[in-house]
């Protein structure tokens, strides 16, 4: 009853900043406020641990509806793509697994239980009404819980601040590329209310590298909100969202099982939404939210192929999470944020190979405290500690301890951050026709340290953090066709998940950002990652697969005296291999696009995008092809 309740909420449910002359934010300004870092809104020097911004400005100036594209910019983020715009996408932070992250939606969790590790797929997301993305660095399971052992990506959506206000976008491109959205809201002395909905289409590209035939994508979105403040001290909280996303691509075909062009798509549908009730005590020094918000996925694949019995894949997930967090501003110096939180997750899929639907479920229940303050003026620290009752694995505690320390006002930041971690096995790991009950949960130590400073009268900074990160029983697929393996004879579909011992990851992170006149900005960053397989054996000292060693971005941004803004950027990946033994190398790469936006009236803007601009050819996933030189064009108002 309350998950029909919560979705037909979310069903119900169902003007952005002037150009930016940068195009995506690495370090927060030092009076800016950030959410992610502690659950309650904090000035960003006061933050311990590595964050980087998007606005809705830098958003914007990147032009690009697809989020992934954007968050690969972020210092010690990358991606892996199954060929072009709608192909599996998979999001690493500081080499930690793609399901070792916590990826949040206002607030709402949106990792896959039906995913081979819970981890979530960007290929759907696009950026429709998202104001803002927060990145987290490193491991932040004390206040965000299981998965949060890379680090958490939040993205927040747009917030109204007239009575009434309303933004359109559309443009066209390279490929059939069909791109259109609107969004409208206002706010009130009571009530802030904001929809949003969109829509691309594209023809695509062959998803297998050396293909001739197109793998078509279309997306639809949408999200809602509406705060309600019944008095000055009680509030309502609704949200939701919506994407479905068709898909094809390429894969295995049958009879032959030989990897090339074939007819085989897909359709995902995610749903999320969240209720909650804010409730301020002791004069506003209290805090109390109490929600219960949910997801849930819906994945079915086809194969023509298979004659009447297309369907190769389907699955079903769903997760609840019922939620207490409270607040306290112990003195004006120091503030505590504790809570209680219940996971209820369920999963059902089946596929080709499955004698059976399977069928799993798990529940986690959680508490949680962490206290902040100011030890002198110039000091900030924190320390949390956070207790998981896992149905199946039992009872895991892991601890967190930050500082930030602020020698001549805010000038110079000197951070550091240590944390642990804790992952149960997904679902599918345990319950899947290469599921292993078997399996360990996933614990890591990690910790950074870095400092960021200010120049030319906070016109120009430069961060530069070292991080490192222990895994221990990190989990991972064996193949039965690479040779004989303990589980083969009870897995006849030809692997199974084991906890394969112990891996490490540690890299250094460099961004800088200065604007060299009013006119001119120029930013840039560099990431070195080594995450490698610590486990005795044939693959020690390995690189894990798809995380490229080196990675960085380059972009000069100029607004000329006519009104035109003009940007290029460059992004270079260095090489990565895509096994676990490392017989596959990908070659690294360098792409540039160029972009330009010129404003008609005050409310109205042209722009246009190339993106490759050179027709760079390359992979992130061996024998999945990427776009070579696309061009796109569009146009946006506010009203």
């Amino acid at each position: 009853m309350k998950r029909s309740v919560l979705f037909s909420a979310a069903a119900v449910l169902v003007g952005l900043p002037s150009l930016a002359l940068a195009a995506a934010a690495e370090v927060p300004p030092v009076d800016e406020v950030v959410v992610t870092a502690t659950r309650s809104p904090e000035h960003a020097d006061r933050i311990g641990s590595q964050i980087s911004v998007n606005t809705a400005a830098e958003l914007k100036a990147q032009q690009t509806p697809i989020l992934s594209d954007i968050l690969g910019r972020t210092p010690g983020v990358s991606f892996s793509r199954n060929g072009g715009p709608g192909g599996a996408t998979q999001l690493y932070i500081r080499g930690a697994e793609t399901g070792q992250n916590v990826i949040l939606f206002d607030g709402v969790r949106l990792n896959d239980p039906t995913s081979t590790d819970s981890g979530f797929n960007f290929a759907n997301l696009l950026i429709g009404d998202i104001a803002r993305v927060e990145v987290l660095r490193g491991p932040q399971s004390v206040l965000w819980g299981s998965q949060a052992i890379g680090g958490v990506v939040n993205m927040i959506t747009v917030e109204p601040t007239a009575p009434f206000e309303a933004d359109v976008t559309a443009e066209g491109g390279s490929h059939g590329w069909a791109y259109g959205r609107a969004g409208v809201g206002g706010k009130s002395d009571r009530v802030t209310w904001r929809a949003s909905a969109g829509y691309l289409t594209t023809d695509g590209i062959s998803a297998f590298a050396n293909g001739t035939e197109r793998d078509g994508y279309r997306n639809l979105g949408a999200s809602a909100s509406a705060k309600v403040a019944l008095t000055d001290e009680l509030s309502l909280d609704l949200r939701s969202l919506y994407t479905r996303g068709r898909n094809q691509f390429d894969g295995f075909s049958t009879p032959t099982f030989s990897f090339g062009d074939d007819q085989e798509w897909g359709v995902t549908d995610n749903l999320a939404g969240y209720a909650g009730a804010n409730l301020d005590l002791l004069d506003g020094r209290l805090h109390n939210r109490l929600a219960i918000s949910a997801s849930q996925v819906s994945r079915k694949n086809h194969d023509p192929s298979q004659g009447a019995f297309d369907v190769s894949f389907s699955g079903f997930g769903h997760t609840e999470r019922y939620e207490y967090q409270g607040t306290f501003d112990v003195t004006e110096a120091w503030t505590a944020v504790f809570g209680a939180e219940r996971e209820d997750s369920y999963m059902r899929s089946a596929s080709s190979f499955s004698l059976a639907p399977v069928v799993r479920d798990a529940q986690i229940d959680s508490l949680y405290l962490q206290v902040r303050g100011d030890i002198v003026p110039s000091l900030t620290v924190s320390g949390g500690v956070r207790h998981d009752d896992h149905d199946d694995f039992g009872g895991h505690t892991v601890g967190q301890a930050s500082l930030a320390w602020r020698p001549n006002g805010g000038d110079t930041v000197v951070r550091a951050s240590w944390g642990q971690g804790f992952k149960a096995p997904s679902l599918y790991q345990l319950g899947s026709e290469y599921g292993n009950a078997a399996l360990q949960p996933e614990t890591a130590n990690g910790w950074d340290a870095g400092v960021e400073q200010r120049f030319l009268n906070g016109r120009a900074v430069v961060t530069l953090a070292y991080f490192e990160r222990r895994t221990k029983n990190l989990i991972d697929f064996v193949s039965c066709f690479s040779g004989p393996a303990p589980l083969c004879s009870t897995h006849p579909s030809g692997g199974y998940y084991d906890n394969i011992g112990k891996a490490q990851a540690r890299g250094v992170e460099l961004s800088g950002q200065a604007d060299l006149s009013e006119a001119l900005t120029v930013q840039a960053n560099y990431t070195y990652t080594d995450a490698r397989n610590r486990t005795a054996g044939a693959n020690l000292h390995r690189h894990l697969p798809r995380r490229p060693t080196r990675e960085g971005n380059v972009e000069a941004s100029y607004r000329w005296p006519v009104k035109l803004t003009t940007a290029v950027a460059l992004h270079y990946a260095g090489d990565r291999f895509d096994d676990a033994a490392n017989r596959n190398r990908l070659k690294g790469y360098v792409t540039w696009d160029v972009r330009a936006a010129y404003p008609i009236t005050d409310k109205v803007e042209v722009y246009g995008r190339i993106e490759n601009l050179f027709d760079e050819r390359y992979q992130t996933i061996r024998n999945y092809g990427q776009e070579g030189r696309v061009a796109y064009g569009g146009v946006r108002a506010q009203f």
